[in-house]
Formats: C-alpha cells, sequence, structure tokens
C-alpha cells in the first residue's frame, strides 16, 4: 500500500509540474479564449477541434518511428553542422528611399527583413539560441557571434508570422522587439501567444487561408500551407499556420512558411502571382516527414507552380532539424533550379537583396567558410534564448 502511494504521488508529481510549467512559462504561450474560438470554429478549415491541410496530410507519430528519430539525432549527422562560423554580412537596414523599391534581407532560418515601397518588416523573426521553450534544450543556432542589437533597429511596421513553432515564433525574441512594432499579422490563433506576451490586441491582425488585409499600401494575403502547428503537449493543431503574399503597388512577394509540396502552390500563383521573388522554404526535410516539409527539388517545383520569377531558399543555415548535412539543402535547390531553369538568388545571411536592381548574389559562398568578418543579432534580453 506504501509503495502505491508513493507511485501515486510521483506520478501526482509529475502532472503538476507539468501543469504549472504549461501555465506559467511564458514561452509555451497562450491560451485560446472562448471569443477566439468562435472566431475559429467558423473557419471552413477547421474540423472536429482541429485545423485540416487542404489535403490528407499524414504524419507517423508512432513509436517505433519516434525512437529511430530519436536515435539518428544522437547518432549525429556527418556535415551536420558547419565547422567555423557561417561568413555573413555585418547587416544594417537599407532605408530605399525609392517608395517603389524593395529589398529582402535574410536573417538565417526562415527569418527576413523586408523594405516593401517605403515600410519595414520582419517575416517569422526567430533570432534565438535555440528552436525550444527553454533555452538549455535543443539544437543551438550555428554560431553565436553579436553584431547589432534588436533595440538599435529602426521602428518596424509590421512583422508576419507564418505559424507558432519554436523555430519560426520566438519568445525572447517577440519581447525584445514588441514594443517597436506597429502592426502583427498572424494565421487565426496565434495572436493568443502574442496576447500573453504583452501585445495589445488592437495592434494583431489574424487571418483565415485566403484573407486579405490592407496596410498602409500594401495588400498581404494569408495564404495556404502544408503544415501543422502548436507549442504545447496539448492543442495541437488548434492554431493555423499559412504562407504569405506581400503585393503593393510595385512589387509582389510570396514568402512560403513551412509546407509540404501540395496543389494549393498552383493556386496561390493562379490567384496572386506572378512574384518578383519567392522566399521558399528548403530544408529540414527527412522521408518520415515528408508531407510537411519540401525537399528541395519540389521546393524549386513550387517556385515554378506559384509563377515567381526569382526564388531564394530559406529554412537552412541557422539549425539542424533534421539529418541531413548542412548544406544539403541550398545544393540540391541550385541544382534543380538549373535542371528546371529557374532562376534562384543565393545571398550570404545578411546580404540585401534590391528587388529588380538586377543584381542577385549567385556564389557558392557556403562552400568557402573562413575567419572573415561574421555578423548577426543579438536580442540583447534578459530572457536567456534570445541571444544569438
Amino acid at each position: 500500500m506504501t509503495t502505491l502511494l508513493i507511485v501515486l504521488a510521483f506520478v501526482a508529481g509529475i502532472i503538476i509540474s507539468a501543469y504549472l510549467v504549461m501555465n506559467y512559462v511564458p514561452s509555451f504561450g497562450g491560451k485560446l479564449s472562448e471569443e477566439r474560438m468562435r472566431t475559429i470554429t467558423r473557419s471552413r478549415h477547421f474540423e472536429g477541434g482541429k485545423f485540416r491541410n487542404l489535403i490528407p496530410t499524414a504524419m507517423d507519430t508512432s513509436l517505433k518511428t519516434n525512437i529511430s528519430i530519436l536515435l539518428d539525432f544522437m547518432k549525429g549527422t556527418p556535415e551536420g553542422k558547419p565547422v567555423r562560423p557561417i561568413a555573413a554580412e555585418r547587416w544594417r537596414p537599407l532605408r530605399l528611399q525609392d517608395n517603389r523599391s524593395a529589398s529582402v534581407t535574410w536573417l538565417g532560418h526562415s527569418a527576413l527583413w523586408l523594405e516593401v515601397e517605403g515600410k519595414t518588416m520582419i517575416v517569422d523573426p526567430m533570432l534565438g539560441r535555440t528552436p525550444s521553450p527553454f533555452p538549455q534544450i535543443g539544437g543551438k543556432r550555428y554560431r553565436t557571434t553579436l553584431s547589432l542589437q534588436l533595440d538599435q533597429l529602426p521602428p518596424i511596421d509590421a512583422v508576419l508570422i507564418s505559424h507558432d513553432h519554436y523555430d519560426h515564433l520566438d519568445y525572447g525574441t517577440i519581447m525584445k522587439l514588441k514594443d517597436n512594432v506597429k502592426r502583427f499579422f498572424v494565421p487565426l490563433g496565434v495572436g493568443a501567444h502574442l496576447e500573453r506576451w504583452g501585445i495589445d490586441r488592437k495592434n494583431i491582425t489574424e487571418l483565415d487561408w485566403w484573407e486579405e488585409a490592407e496596410f498602409e499600401g500594401l495588400t498581404l494575403a494569408s495564404t495556404p500551407a502544408r503544415h501543422f502547428s502548436g507549442r504545447r503537449l496539448t492543442g495541437r493543431d488548434t492554431t493555423l499556420w499559412c504562407s504569405w503574399v506581400i503585393k503593393g503597388e510595385y512589387n509582389s512577394l510570396f514568402f512560403s512558411g513551412d509546407s509540404g509540396y501540395g496543389p494549393h502552390f498552383k493556386q496561390i500563383g493562379d490567384k496572386y502571382g506572378p512574384f518578383d521573388l519567392t522566399l521558399m522554404e528548403c530544408g529540414q526535410y527527412d522521408r518520415r516527414w515528408s508531407a510537411i516539409h519540401m525537399v528541395p527539388e519540389e521546393t524549386v517545383q513550387a517556385h515554378l507552380d506559384v509563377k515567381g520569377k526569382r526564388m531564394i531558399p530559406i529554412h537552412w543555415g541557422a539549425f539542424s532539424l533534421a539529418m541531413h548535412a548542412w548544406t544539403d539543402p541550398v545544393e540540391r535547390a541550385v541544382k534543380a533550379a538549373k535542371e528546371k531553369n529557374a532562376a534562384i538568388c543565393t545571398p550570404k545571411i545578411g546580404e540585401t537583396v534590391v528587388v529588380g536592381s538586377g543584381h542577385y548574389p549567385s556564389s557558392a559562398w557556403w562552400r568557402h567558410q573562413h575567419d572573415g568578418v561574421i555578423g548577426y543579432f543579438s536580442p540583447k534580453a534578459t530572457h536567456s534564448d534570445s541571444t544569438v
């Protein structure tokens, strides 16, 4: 009887601890309010208490598969990480003087700084050390050299978030940015996290797939992606995931978010294309989750499907979240683009690309790592997971 009581007390302790962590550690984000749930349940993409992809998207979550993934990560991957710091530009906001122009600066992984017709924007600003609710757990960013503090950035007109996974929505980064941002645009439900982190609801716009928001001369459209969502042990797929269309009077950009390949790319291209520049995920893939992350050859085809004129491959260059070599995504994307006669641009981290300038970086810089000038952000926040 005593042993049984000890076991029950131990189990109860674990349950209580998990409850306290989920509810009082802010990086896990917020819960959906009744008001927000009423909005969500009106979505035609919400069924049976969860958001659904446009086509069936099965993911193998069996114990056997999870154990195989764990063992693969423990074993490691040859060339899974760079052996030296990644060569990067010492970035500064360009502040284009021509309000007809647009520029894109890749900040590693899927984080991007955009200047579009006079508006400054950040997309999926994960600039922290590790994509995890706890900075001590999870794969660390490839390097930690500092060059710029987030509190030195100019005012940010808009932040766009594609979904609430930790490698795209980072608590520490948002906490450092939030008071310098005019408006946040997110898919349905993701606003609950931002509200918990102190962002006023009136500064958050939540959109379903195919919904548009007009923002100071730009059209921002939330478009489908083939993925999933969730930051907690429970509540998976109760917030939406998306890609983004950014259209101005003179420029048109597409950001894929995280997505498996599917017919939605052609649908987006038919409705909103062509695009001057596409920002397409091409890393962190594996056969065991092939429905939710494209391999690079699919990435290039998706770029063509949306009617993109030129593509920058993203979702690589910062973290190892799959078992492929760290340069495999860009090498395969470049090769596939050449085979399909698609124009591809390969800027360094921190290197600014001006849309329509005629100059698009295309060097294979990742093959020639050196100890030259290294630059990166630091949110310089008190929360320890937000330094890069």
